[in-house]
């Protein structure tokens, strides 16, 4: 199928050696990655199913997990987030662990896998508040794993206890953390990163916080902020570094694109990208992260709709039940106001578009196959 492209597409030379480089499993140039997104939407999906069906056959993951949100209170005022409030403004909201553990209660006998936590960056919460949080969270469910705090939070949690990088992150593994999200990522590019999170760490901390985690034995996700101020060449650039840190730690379990979506921020007037556009993210994603097992559609970002439509662009995994327990997509924008699926939606979702779903822990161990 790859050749029957070359012919019949009015391809240049350049965009033929992609192609040829694909088909061979060769690592591809910034510039490639580059050129790929002027490829038609068509072709990329084919080129980005050849290469994920070669890395996951015909599965789709999917995981039995839900969300806890501390607080949305954040020192930071990041142009794009319709999330983040001060202390005692309109909308803000700050749980207490013994809140926390109440929500936690509620999935005691349940079949969740994980717990997924993050937030604002709150100014009066160190690592140690949250390092008890954990410790609880794990009195209650002993066996669940918890992925939390984006490498944003760690660095103001981290550098609040005076503690290195690497102490915290032991510190953390020690309370129980057992992977962090892939948060805060934003966009690398400097010139574009201080106008849409001027304020928080750098892409380098951000680098720095994943590698040390991989280093020792945290494993994490990798994320992109995509649809704002950022152009093709930016995002391959971002692509470039988790790649070139990936060959370094092979730490990252999967990546996630994430749409900037525009209610109730700063950015508004910017729109948002159209599907078309969404899609050829995705793909150019799976093509170009060679070293990347998996790919995340998060559907409540994307709306059940679209992210069906991505497991025919490169993507073999769509997050998992939430049970309406996140609210950073729902506040700005998103269609699914109340962000849960059950089990059975998820199989049948994946079913409908011809692929086979398995049910994973964090990092990629089967629980079942359906």
């Amino acid at each position: 199928m790859i050749q029957d492209i070359i012919l019949s597409k009015n391809f240049t030379e350049f965009q033929k050696g992609i192609v040829h480089k694909i088909h061979n499993k060769e690592r591809l140039s910034r510039e490639e990655g580059i050129e790929l997104f002027s490829f038609d939407l068509g072709t990329l999906g084919i080129l980005a199913s050849y290469v994920n069906k070669q890395k996951n056959q015909d599965k789709v993951y999917f995981n039995k997990n839900f969300h806890i949100e501390p607080t949305n209170i954040c020192i930071y005022d990041c142009t794009f987030c319709s999330y983040h409030r001060k202390i005692n403004e309109a909308g803000s909201w700050e749980y207490s662990i013994d809140d926390i553990l109440e929500k936690v209660k509620a999935y005691i006998n349940s079949e969740v896998t994980e717990i997924h936590i993050v937030g604002g960056v709150h100014p009066n919460r160190d690592i140690h508040y949250y390092g008890e949080m954990i410790q609880k969270i794990k009195e209650i469910l002993p066996d669940i794993h918890i992925k939390a705090f984006t490498a944003v939070e760690l660095d103001f949690m981290i550098k609040k206890a005076r503690l290195s990088t690497k102490e915290g992150l032991l510190r953390l593994k020690e309370y129980g953390l057992d992977s962090i999200p892939g948060g805060g990522a934003e966009i690398f590019e400097p010139e574009i990163r201080k106008k849409v999170c001027h304020e928080k760490s750098t892409a380098e901390q951000w680098l720095e916080i994943h590698e040390t985690a991989h280093n020792v034995g945290i494993p994490s996700n990798a994320t992109m902020l995509y649809g704002h101020l950022e152009n093709h060449q930016h995002r391959i650039q971002h692509l470039f570094k988790l790649r070139e840190l990936q060959d370094k730690t092979n730490g990252f379990n999967t990546f996630i694109p994430l749409k900037f979506k525009m209610a109730n921020n700063p950015l508004s007037h910017l729109g948002e990208v159209n599907t078309f556009e969404d899609l050829k993210m995705f793909a150019v994603s799976r093509i170009f992260l060679d070293n990347f097992d998996h790919i995340k559609a998060y559907w409540p970002m994307l709306g059940k709709d679209v992210s069906q439509i991505t497991l025919s662009f490169g993507v073999d995994d769509i997050d998992g039940t939430i049970d309406d327990s996140t609210k950073i997509y729902s506040m700005a924008g998103a269609k699914d106001q109340k962000p849960t699926m059950t089990t059975k939606e998820l199989i049948e979702l994946i079913k409908t578009s011809g692929k086979r779903p398995v049910e994973r822990d964090t990092v990629y161990n089967v629980v079942k196959e359906y």
